[in-house]
């Protein structure tokens, strides 16, 4: 049970990490988020053992909305990620990161998380609805309501244009 559990923290923690900041928006918040989960999920390990990876998910979904909805409403992110072996640079440049975080942060709790678990940490539609306890539909609603969202921002819109150019 430890190895098992030992193994799936050394390879899973820098994922869950990166998942969790795009969720927090902040560094130090995210690994105590995952801390926290990471605790949690030691308890049920048994139970969960075969296929960790959604009940850690929702996991860390659920305690940062907890937090969130105590401490966190209304701060400012005041780092940036930080540079992992699988991350890609996916905006090309440091303002179009800037936009595109800003733009992400302004989505509402649970668009967000599903953005963040569907582009960001590769999951399909139905373990995103496990992990956040809703249906497939509320799923695959909240991802379009994101998305129209995002194509309307304006800083977007205006890379989009540039890019078009």
């Amino acid at each position: 049970m430890v190895d098992g559990f030992a193994w799936y923290v050394e390879q899973r923690h820098e994922r869950l990490c990166r998942t969790a900041f795009l969720l927090t928006r902040d560094w130090a918040a995210a690994e105590d988020v995952v801390q926290t989960s990471l605790i949690k999920a030691w308890g049920a390990w048994r139970k969960i053992e075969s296929n960790p990876d959604p009940y850690v998910y929702r996991i860390i979904v659920n305690t940062h909305a907890s937090w969130w909805r105590r401490r966190w409403r209304g701060e400012v992110p005041t780092e940036t990620m930080p540079e992992g072996p699988e991350q890609r640079d996916i905006a090309g440049t440091v303002a179009d990161r800037a936009a595109l975080w800003a733009a992400t942060g302004a989505l509402p709790a649970r668009q967000r998380a599903v953005v963040v678990l569907h582009y960001f940490a590769d999951l399909p539609h139905e373990q995103i609805a496990d992990v956040l306890g809703c249906s497939l539909g509320t799923v695959k609603k909240q991802l379009s309501r994101a998305l129209a969202r995002l194509r309307v921002d304006p800083a977007l819109r205006e890379l989009n244009v540039e890019a078009k150019q």
